[in-house]
């Protein structure tokens, strides 16, 4: 016991959390942050990724590919030209003389003189026996000079000609032609004399 009388600052409750006022609270623990702080970093990285990386590597999103629009084909005009073409050349109703072979039978008649002084050779080219015979009095009936009368030994006709060897004959060539109804007049300077008749198969 104490020699001082007790006062107000003696009565002091038993179950009390003050402290003396030379103490000084305890401090509330502060939550650590380096969770936040981490789960912040990584998030951060995560959408750089997203940012750089990605477009780089043709990932895009579902809405990205759905803004993308696909170019109309363009129209091309198939229809043809309007323009006329040039026309191809006509061919000529007659033909030129370079064109035209040498042994072709002439068409239309000579206009030079008839000159029956000419001799004129006959061949059976059909194998009719006495052929030869009767188309050579024909010819000579007629006021021609005879020069050979026998059978053809050249290539084989297949229908009666006359040969001529030179442009100055064609007019003799054709009117023999007349007066034996023969339509095949053909020019050949291969021929030695200067008239041949051959009388071809189905010659009447």
């Amino acid at each position: 016991m104490t020699k001082f009388a007790r006062d107000e600052f003696d009565q002091v409750p038993q179950n009390t959390n003050r402290q003396g006022v030379h103490r000084d609270a305890q401090e509330t623990a502060r939550p650590a942050l380096w969770p936040v702080l981490t789960v912040g970093a990584v998030a951060l990285v995560l959408g750089l990724v997203a940012f750089l990386i990605l477009p780089n590597l043709g990932v895009v999103g579902p809405s990205a590919s759905s803004n993308v629009s696909t170019p109309a084909p363009q129209q091309t005009d198939a229809s043809p030209s309007a323009a006329p073409s040039e026309p191809a050349p006509t061919a000529s109703g007659e033909p030129s003389p370079e064109a035209s072979p040498s042994n072709v039978p002439s068409a239309t008649p000579s206009s030079a003189p008839v000159d029956k002084s000419i001799p004129v050779a006959v061949y059976n080219g059909a194998g009719t026996a006495g052929l030869a015979g009767r188309v050579a009095g024909l010819v000579q009936g007629d006021g021609w000079t005879l020069s050979t009368v026998g059978n053809w030994g050249g290539l084989p006709q297949q229908t009666s000609v006359i040969f001529y060897n030179s442009p100055a004959q064609k007019a003799n060539a054709e009117a023999l032609g007349t007066l034996l109804r023969i339509q095949s007049i053909v020019e050949s300077p291969e021929i030695q004399q200067p008239l041949v008749v051959v009388a071809g198969p189905g010659y009447q």
